[in-house]
Order: C-alpha cells, then sequence, then structure tokens
C-alpha cells in the first residue's frame, strides 16, 4: 500500500534528471569548437624574412600536424634565378626538409612550397630569406690567377722564293772589290799602284824635258856672247 503511493511521486523526478542529463550533453557538443581539419605551417628554418650570415644547404617547414610526401614540393631560386633545389623532399613526421645544390651565391632567396596534409588535403604557401655570403662558389685555379708570362718572339718567316726567279750568284751577291777580283782576276789595289807609277814617271819625264829645255836655251845664249 505505501510503496504504491509513492511511485506516483517517483516519475517525475526520473523524468527531470533524464532532460537535464541530456540538455548537458547538448551543451557540451554546442560548446566545443570543431577540431582543424588540415595542416598548418607553424615555422621555418631560416625564418621568413630572416638573414642568415651563409646561405644554409637545406630548408626546413615545420608543421602543426605530420605531412606525406606524395604531392609535396619545396622549390628555392638563388639570388640569380636558378634553382636551387635537389632532389625530392624528406618528410620526418612534422617536418619537411628540401636539401639545397652545392653552389649557392649570397642575396635573396625564394621558397615557394606546396605540402600534403596527412588527410590527403594540400596546402601551400611562400617565403624568403637572405643569405650575407655565399657558400660553396668555386675558387680560381692557379691558371686563372697567374699572371701570363710572354713568350719569346717568333722571328717572321723567310719569303719563300718564286721558283721560277734564279738565285743570285757568287758573283752577284759579293762585294763591289770582291766583284773586280772575280771579273778581272787582278786585285784592285795592283791596278791602283800602277797607275800611280805611270803618274810619277810622267811627272818625272815633264821635270826633265823642261830641264833640257832651259839648259838648250842657256848655252845659245852664251855663243851669241862670244860673237
Amino acid at each position: 500500500m505505501r510503496s504504491s503511493a509513492l511511485h506516483p511521486h517517483r516519475a517525475p523526478v526520473v523524468r527531470a534528471a533524464v532532460l537535464a542529463a541530456l540538455a548537458t550533453v547538448l551543451l557540451m557538443l554546442v560548446g566545443t569548437p570543431p577540431a582543424s581539419a588540415h595542416n598548418a605551417l607553424r615555422g621555418s628554418d631560416p625564418a621568413d624574412g630572416a638573414t642568415v650570415p651563409a646561405a644554409p644547404d637545406r630548408v626546413t617547414l615545420t608543421f602543426d600536424q605530420p605531412a606525406i610526401e606524395l604531392g609535396s614540393e619545396v622549390v628555392v631560386t638563388a639570388p640569380d634565378g636558378t634553382v636551387v633545389s635537389e632532389g625530392p623532399v624528406q618528410v620526418a613526421e612534422n617536418d619537411v626538409v628540401q636539401i639545397l645544390a652545392d653552389e649557392r651565391p649570397a642575396g635573396e632567396y625564394q621558397v615557394a612550397w606546396r605540402v600534403t596534409s596527412a588527410d590527403g588535403h594540400p596546402i601551400s604557401g611562400a617565403f624568403a630569406f637572405t643569405a650575407a655570403e655565399g657558400t660553396g662558389e668555386p675558387e680560381p685555379t692557379i691558371e686563372q690567377t697567374a699572371t701570363p708570362t710572354p713568350g719569346p718572339t717568333t722571328p717572321p718567316a723567310a719569303t719563300p722564293t718564286d721558283a721560277s726567279t734564279p738565285a743570285p750568284t757568287a758573283a752577284q751577291t759579293a762585294a763591289p772589290a770582291e766583284r773586280d777580283v772575280a771579273t778581272s782576276g787582278t786585285p784592285a789595289w795592283l791596278w791602283a799602284a800602277g797607275a800611280a807609277a805611270v803618274v810619277v814617271a810622267a811627272a818625272v819625264a815633264v821635270v826633265a824635258a823642261r830641264r833640257r829645255t832651259s839648259a838648250a836655251r842657256g848655252g845659245a845664249t852664251a855663243g851669241d856672247g862670244d860673237r
């Protein structure tokens, strides 16, 4: 009798408790923000806008969630416009690493990236950094730095003689005095000595003739006086 009389009073209390529990669950569902479905870039090395002492050998992007290699790509462009990215990206959990070429000049680098999230959704972005000095640039060789030594001057080549022109003979190429000897057979000095002797003899003959003439005139004058 007593229990049957209490049942009608308990039913509203049970219903109220159930409704309160349902309301609490609904409030929790409505008040909870939805989880982020895609990846997001948290940082990079070098950082966006940073200036590093020397050009790095790699670029690392760090995300808030793991990424996958399929469809992921990082393109790094050097200050001279050449692409220095080498090989595919390397993914290690939340990090995406891109190896760079050995020769990396100084200046501003541009980084363009596209990464696939773990759920398959691609995300992309870009940033830049500056390298104060280049790395891995080739040094000049000894041949490039040495001052070239002038070699010996090559004498001009002899002009070939026309086959149709006869070669000069020994008599034609000899000195004038030698040509005289070759043509006459008598040395030139001997001819000069003979000419001098002839001149001296002629002078002696002229002097002797004048003396004889003077002597003859003197004798004739003496004879006329004796008469």
